[in-house]
């Protein structure tokens, strides 16, 4: 298992609550360690496969093979447990891109390391749960903190295809774009599409991070890109 591959592994898995909760009805069905990552596990399936509003509370413990208290014991509300599964795709990266930034590095290696490990962690993900981020839901009020830390993601991008073009820039390249498009945000997120529609190669997340240095227009030796990309998820 490889660097990236290994530190979206962690990242995807959710902390362990407190509390031994109730029995289960069943044996385990779900992977995890806990009854809570069961939980989620099983709620990621049902909200990507059946809907978010078609899904009970109900349904998602007959999943696990608990009983409904004991849901109940780690998440109050449905909405807890999907702004808990959103959490697992956005909080592990802003952490990996700050530690990213504190290297010394080439802003390009920074910005390719970064969408590495995003898409690597939209693409292999045991269920696709960036297709749930255009829920209408996650519009009100009560996924504020979720779009706030997406928003977070989204600046954190921009702030390294700034350095990109920056560097770019102060070589002679001209006609740039300009990092407020989000272009290499939206061909990350490309990733959940393509989960969606069942089509892409298992190297799709290392082909995306390519297409977003590409798109702004770098040129240099992809090895060396690459070699350097590398070592600074190593250090994750």
């Amino acid at each position: 298992m490889d660097a990236v591959t290994e530190h979206a592994s962690r990242a995807e898995a959710p902390a362990s609550a407190q509390g031994a909760g109730r029995p289960r009805l069943s044996d385990r069905k779900r992977p995890g360690e806990t009854a809570r990552e069961e939980i989620l596990d099983a709620a990621a399936e049902l909200f990507t496969n059946r809907g978010y509003a078609s899904t009970s509370t109900r349904r998602i413990a007959e999943a696990v093979g608990v009983r409904q208290a004991t849901l109940y014991h780690y998440f109050r509300t449905k909405d807890d447990i999907l702004e808990a599964l959103l959490s697992t795709t956005v909080a592990p990266m802003l952490e990996a891109a700050a530690t990213i930034a504190g290297q010394t590095a080439s802003p390009a290696a920074r910005l390719h390391a970064t969408a590495l490990l995003d898409g690597t962690q939209l693409w292999q993900s045991r269920w696709n749960i960036g297709a749930l981020y255009l829920l209408p839901e996650l519009r009100t009020e009560r996924f504020e903190q979720f779009v706030q830390a997406r928003e977070a993601l989204r600046a954190t991008y921009r702030e390294f295809a700034a350095l990109v073009l920056d560097d770019l820039a102060s070589r002679g390249v001209r006609d740039l774009p300009d990092a407020s498009e989000d272009i290499p945000l939206r061909l990350v997120e490309t990733l959940v599409n393509l989960r969606w529609d069942n089509v892409g190669v298992a190297d799709e997340p290392r082909r995306t991070a390519d297409a977003v240095l590409r798109a702004l227009g770098w040129t240099g030796d992809w090895n060396d890109l690459r070699r350097e990309s590398a070592r600074l998820l190593a250090m994750l």
